[in-house]
């Protein structure tokens, strides 16, 4: 693909870090940023990556919208980052440290719904599979170590992106068609929060070993709904030749499902 009108161009949700008088630079100023790993990931297929900036807030001026970015770019991948609000599924924090980022959460879903409206694939990593989650109607826990006390751990400070755990892939799955004759794998895991209630039209495709938390789900394939999927994990920090699950066959499946995207569109 020498053409870059032919290539692939893949948006990919901002993290954002609130103005803050801690910090060195820009106290004042709201930042948008990607992590380096995940665009880095979706280009090693082909793809360009486009952040999508928040259109909105105090320094707003124009009149973009996520919709105009909807319609340009290809497909979306939501991208990881700060805890969900919990009063998006309808629950306070339980800890004020557990508050989330609300603003960040509108965005996430405004994104995704624009996505939606013009059937463009939507994937989603680690927060972002929580976000969708959410945004179709699920819950969240806020807390497994306090809310799932027998639960095995799943984020570490220390060790980070190389805490790993086991995790099953339920048979029958579309994830579980791309790993054949893989019943359990070996994941990253670096979260604290977890699907709850499992969203309407929904289903899940992977869960944790022995705990069972989910750790991948899939909308139904349903008659005028589009690609949406999802990893609790980060797919992007496999390293090849590690003993980590193949991050390969799932990026190809989203990248696919964005060809075919384009030529019923």
């Amino acid at each position: 693909m020498n053409d870059a009108h032919a290539r692939l161009k893949i948006g990919l949700s901002a993290c954002f870090s609130h103005a803050d008088p801690a910090r060195s630079l820009f106290t004042g100023k709201t930042l948008q940023y990607v992590e380096q790993s995940i665009a880095h990931w979706l280009m090693s297929s082909g793809a360009m990556v486009v952040m999508v900036p928040c259109p909105t807030g105090k320094t707003q001026r124009g009149d973009i919208t996520l919709d105009h970015y909807a319609h340009w770019l290809d497909g979306l991948v939501l991208h990881g980052g700060v805890d969900v609000w919990p009063g998006s599924y309808g629950e306070t924090p339980l800890q004020p440290q557990w508050a989330g980022d609300r603003i960040r959460d509108d965005y996430d879903m405004a994104l995704v719904s624009a996505f939606e409206r013009v059937g463009k694939p939507v994937f989603g990593v680690c927060r972002g599979l929580q976000l969708i989650n959410v945004t179709y109607g699920g819950t969240l826990y806020q807390d497994i170590e306090t809310q799932l006390p027998q639960a095995g751990r799943h984020r570490d400070a220390d060790t980070y992106d190389h805490n790993y755990h086991g995790v099953e892939l339920v048979p029958g799955t579309r994830l579980a068609e791309l790993y054949p004759g893989v019943e359990r794998a070996r994941i990253n895991s670096i979260h604290h929060q977890a699907i709850k209630d499992l969203a309407p039209d929904f289903v899940i495709e992977a869960r944790s070993h022995p705990d069972g938390i989910v750790e991948a789900i899939r909308r139904r394939d349903l008659p005028g709904k589009g690609y949406m999927a999802a990893v609790q994990w980060h797919p992007e920090f496999h390293l090849p030749g590690t003993a980590t699950i193949d991050d390969n066959a799932m990026l190809q499946d989203f990248l696919q499902a964005v060809q075919r995207a384009q030529t019923t569109a």
